[in-house]
């Protein structure tokens, strides 16, 4: 089967992110990462590097027109061409064996496929070897949808390999692939083969992958269709995708859309972010209003503190003091205590919570310094408790150092269950 270049790039796209949005028929469980007969799961430990360089050197003609790539014999079949496959599954070297794998996959003809990945699926697939498997399955639906979706439908049992073929099989002939996601559903749900189909059309034609998209309803399939779409539609730039959530009708399909696009958004352009959470009050607003602001700080502090002292008082206001108090924790605790003090209006609960999480790991003394300004009494003894307890298993006599210094601080029920482990952890030797 002759790959174009175009192909080979869409396999390497869709095989690396296929096992992280393209499952369709179950969500994540331990059954999408364990190892057993049957399914699409890891396990395979590849340790003799069986890939020559002879199978990584430069393209060739081959006697059907297309490039393949020299192996130092002629193309081989049966038993001889899946122990080529396994010595190059086996391969140490990723690069080597993503071009071995890209020669072997341009040798074999549609009727080739399915035992191609009968015996790669038979030595097990860890998770860094997911790509190579997409790679097989994505060649194998260019060369026959119908039978690679017989296949996986009769013998893998999570949505992997039925998205990528789906993915790969609506890149080429978008039409077709939708016709038989229709045909093929049953039952008054969303249909779950939508998801990978909307991720292939989304990459050349949003339009008709938002039609697609909107026309599900709410369900986890909807959302998993989301993701594929957002990847592809921030592309088109942070002011396209903002209106794209602005023209929804769906409340539901709004808010999700909003919340999964505020992160991607704030690495571009983090002031208009914010600024469209702040126009459309409601869940992203309040769940991710600290990330963009904490993202800001991380590229700006200043503009990011000055569109802060910009808003009113209430949540939205302590929300974005909490993020960049975060942000700012992580890479110079003493200067995010200064805000702190500079702004103790605004640092509520969860803003010096953040300050304590994001800054103990560099100076633990600081951080619980100001564990005694949480006003929730509860909150405020679960912080102690937390820090104080991965303080001591790693640095005790600093800990205990802390303690005595703190000046009766630290909850008694604390300091009753640190002597209580402590008490343990000496009985049973550690």
């Amino acid at each position: 089967m002759k790959l174009s270049p175009t192909l080979i790039a869409a396999l390497v796209v869709i095989g690396a992110a296929g096992f992280f949005i393209g499952r369709i028929s179950s969500s994540p469980s331990a059954g999408d990462a364990g190892a057993a007969a049957g399914t699409d799961r890891p396990g395979m430990a590849g340790s003799a590097n069986g890939v020559s360089g002879s199978d990584s050197g430069r393209p060739l003609k081959s006697s059907r027109g297309g490039e393949r790539r020299a192996s130092g014999s002629a193309k081989v079949t049966g038993t001889e061409a899946l122990a080529r496959l396994e010595a190059i599954v086996r391969g140490e070297n990723p690069l080597d064996r993503g071009r071995a794998l890209l020669a072997y996959i341009d040798q074999l003809e549609p009727g080739e496929f399915e035992a191609a990945v009968a015996h790669f699926r038979s030595l097990g697939i860890t998770e860094d070897r997911f790509g190579e498997y997409g790679m097989l399955l994505s060649a194998w639906a260019q060369a026959d949808p119908f039978k690679a979706l017989e296949y996986v439908r009769a013998n893998t049992n999570n949505g992997f390999a039925l998205g990528t073929v789906l993915s790969a099989w609506a890149g080429k002939d978008p039409d077709s692939a939708i016709a038989w996601a229709q045909a093929n559903h049953t039952g008054d749900g969303a249909n779950p083969f939508m998801a990978g189909i909307i991720r292939a059309i989304a990459a050349t034609d949003t339009g008709r992958a938002s039609e697609l998209l909107t026309a599900m309803p709410r369900s986890r399939e909807r959302g998993e269709a989301l993701d594929g779409f957002l990847t592809h539609l921030v592309n088109a730039g942070p002011d396209a995708a903002r209106q794209w959530v602005d023209s929804l009708t769906d409340q539901a399909l709004k808010d999700g859309s909003m919340s999964r696009l505020a992160g991607r958004l704030a690495n571009v352009d983090p002031a208009g972010t914010a600024k469209w959470l702040l126009a459309n009050p409601g869940t992203a607003l309040n769940d991710n209003l600290d990330d963009v602001l904490g993202t800001w700080a991380g590229k700006d502090r200043q503009a990011a503190l000055s569109f802060f002292k910009t808003l009113p008082e209430g949540e939205a206001r302590n929300d974005a003091f909490r993020g960049i108090v975060s942000a700012v924790a992580v890479a110079d605790p003493k200067s995010a205590a200064a805000l702190i003090d500079t702004h103790s209006a605004d640092a509520d609960n969860g803003a010096v919570r953040s300050f304590v999480w994001h800054s103990f790991g560099q100076d633990p003394a600081l951080a619980l310094d100001y564990v005694s300004r949480m006003t929730d009494a509860g909150d405020r003894e679960r912080t102690y408790q937390r820090t104080l307890e991965f303080w001591m298993d790693r640095d005790p006599a600093q800990a205990q150092a802390w303690i005595q210094q703190s000046g009766g601080s630290v909850p008694p029920k604390v300091l009753q269950n640190l002597q209580r482990r402590a008490a343990e952890r000496a009985g049973q030797g550690g």
